[in-house]
C-alpha cells in the first residue's frame, strides 16, 4: 500500500501509472485489492474512513476510487456524495463495493453518484475488468476538458434531474460565477428550467433553441447539446452546455455615435433590435417601462421612424457591428 505524506500534492502521487483510491474499512479487502491493483500495474492509495477517502481524494486527485458502502461512521453512500459536490474530485468515477443487491441499495450507489458497483466477496478479475473501462471513459472526458480548457471554450455538463453541474471547465465557473452567483455545483434555476424545456422539445423532436441571459450590456448564449459516452452515444439525462459570453458596449456606443443618439438612448435601441419588450428592456437596464418607452419615443423621433421594426432595420443597417452580435 501506498500512504500519502502529508506534504505531497497531485503531481508528487501522480506518475505514468493510474492511481486507485481503495476505501474499505476492512484489512482483509484492502490487502486482496492492494495485491492485485499493485500487480496490474497500478499505483494503490488506501483509506479505512470516509472522511480519510474525503481528505486523500481532494490531496491526491486519484483517477478512480473503489468505495465501500458499508462502513462506520461515514458510509460510502455518503462519502460519494461528497466527493461528487466538490468540482475538483466530480469528475473522479466511483465504483461501489458492497454486498447489498437488493434494488434499493444498488438504487441507492447510483443515486449517490456511483459509476459502477461490485459484489462482495470481491473478485479480483472483475474489479480490474470494470476499473479498465471506467478509467478509459475517465481518460477520454479528461482529455476533452483539458482541451476545451486550454482553447478558452466555457463548457459543463449538467444533470437534468437534479440540476448538478458534472464538470465544467474553468471559465464556465469564472462566467455563472460573475452572471449568476451562488454554488458552483448547482447550476441557476433560470438556466435548468431552460435544459428542462429544451429536453423536452429535443425528445419531441423540434428545433433546437438556446437560450440568451443579460446583464446590462453583458450577455451570456447557452446552447444545449446531447452529452455522448465513449461509444459516441447520448447518456440519458446529462447535457452538454456550451456558453459564450459577449460585452456589448462597444456597439451599443458605436450605436450612439452613429444614430446621434444619447446612451441610454442606444441601450434601449440596442435591445429593441434584441427583440426585448419594454418591459423587459426595463428589467434590464434597471428602470421602469414607461421610462423605456419615454426613450424610445426620443430614439423615434431623432431616426424619423414610426415603429420599433423601422428603429431595428435602420440600426442594423448603420450599425454593422449589430449584425454580428446576432
Amino acid at each position: 500500500m501506498n500512504p500519502v505524506p502529508p506534504d505531497a500534492s497531485p503531481l508528487d502521487e501522480r506518475d505514468a501509472a493510474d492511481v486507485v483510491l481503495v476505501v474499505d474499512d476492512v484489512p482483509e479487502n484492502l490487502a486482496l485489492l492492494n495485491d492485485s491493483l499493485d500487480e496490474a500495474g497500478y499505483t494503490v492509495l488506501v483509506a479505512t474512513s470516509g472522511e480519510a477517502a474525503l481528505t486523500l481524494a481532494a490531496r491526491a486527485q486519484p483517477d478512480i476510487v473503489l468505495l465501500d458502502a458499508v462502513m462506520p461512521g461515514l458510509d460510502g453512500f455518503e462519502t460519494a456524495r461528497r466527493l461528487k459536490a466538490d468540482p475538483e474530485t466530480a469528475p473522479i468515477p466511483i465504483v461501489f463495493m458492497t454486498g447489498l443487491t437488493e434494488t434499493e441499495h444498488v438504487v441507492a450507489a447510483f443515486g449517490a453518484g456511483g459509476t459502477d458497483y461490485v459484489t462482495k466477496p470481491i473478485r479480483p478479475r472483475e474489479v480490474l475488468a470494470r476499473i479498465a473501462a471506467h478509467l478509459h471513459q475517465a481518460r477520454s472526458q479528461r482529455q476533452a476538458r483539458n482541451a476545451l480548457d486550454a482553447f478558452g471554450h466555457a463548457t459543463m455538463v449538467v444533470r437534468e434531474r437534479d440540476g448538478r453541474r458534472l464538470w465544467q471547465t474553468a471559465l464556465a465557473r469564472r462566467m455563472l460565477a460573475e452572471h449568476f452567483g451562488g454554488e458552483d455545483t448547482d447550476t441557476p434555476p433560470e438556466l435548468m428550467a431552460w435544459v428542462a424545456r429544451e429536453s423536452l422539445r429535443r425528445r419531441a423532436g423540434a428545433e433546437p433553441a438556446g437560450l440568451t441571459v443579460a446583464r446590462g450590456a453583458r450577455r451570456i448564449a447557452f446552447a444545449l447539446h446531447p452529452m455522448p459516452d465513449d461509444g459516441g452515444e447520448p447518456v440519458p439525462g446529462e447535457w452538454l452546455v456550451v456558453m459564450r459570453e459577449s460585452d456589448d458596449a462597444a456597439i451599443v456606443e458605436a450605436m450612439s455615435l452613429a444614430l446621434e443618439l444619447t446612451a441610454r438612448e442606444a441601450e434601449v435601441l440596442y435591445w429593441v433590435v434584441q427583440g426585448k419588450t419594454n418591459r423587459d428592456i426595463g428589467d434590464i437596464l434597471g428602470t421602469s417601462h414607461r421610462t423605456v418607452t419615454k426613450h424610445l419615443e426620443h430614439v423615434f423621433e431623432k431616426l424619423g421612424v414610426e415603429t420599433r421594426t423601422a428603429a431595428a432595420a435602420l440600426a442594423m443597417a448603420r450599425v454593422k457591428q449589430l449584425g454580428r452580435a446576432n
